[in-house]
């Protein structure tokens, strides 16, 4: 009884297919142009814009065959910075408030122009956070968390332009 259910646990699975498409770029595309992003954020950070910018040319160059180019680019990313802040998370004492987390927050302003597919081209706007505790200095844990909400944002606007999940 036991291998006559295993047997049918294994024939009910083997119709079962999954299937993760990873990117999927058109084989034509061979080139794009990440433009530099500029920090438009009431809260200007002053190496935002170029951190950013840099992190989805890396994301691009890393994991896919395109090559980043300005010289008539068959995909270009485009936008701003539109949001950036710091904002307390959790209060521990009433009479005393101190923060007890934190919260960064950026907002992005993306144009992914497909010039061989117009009709993959997008115009988002993507926002990360991370909530961290103050362990140290304000400034060092600013920078650290930005960090990872840059890589948060750039995995999600790589996954827009290029994952059709």
């Amino acid at each position: 009884m036991k291998y006559l259910f295993g047997l049918l646990c294994l024939l009910m699975m083997s119709g079962c297919k999954i299937a993760l498409e990873g990117t999927s770029i058109p084989a034509e595309m061979k080139t794009i142009n990440v433009t530099v992003f500029e920090n438009n954020a009431p809260l200007v950070v002053a190496d935002l814009s170029s951190k950013f910018t840099e992190e989805l040319k890396s994301r691009i160059r890393n994991q896919t065959r395109l090559s980043i180019t300005t010289n008539d680019p068959q995909g270009v990313f485009s936008g701003n910075i539109t949001g950036y802040g710091i904002t307390p998370e959790a209060i521990t004492d009433n009479r005393n408030p101190v923060a007890g987390a934190n919260r960064l927050t950026i907002r992005i302003n993306v144009k992914y122009t497909n010039n061989l597919n117009p009709k993959l081209s997008f115009e988002e706007s993507f926002e990360r956070f991370k909530v961290f505790k103050l362990t140290g200095s304000l400034q060092a844990a600013e920078a650290a968390n930005r960090q990872d909400v840059i890589m948060q944002l750039t995995e999600d606007i790589f996954n827009k332009a290029f994952a059709q999940w």
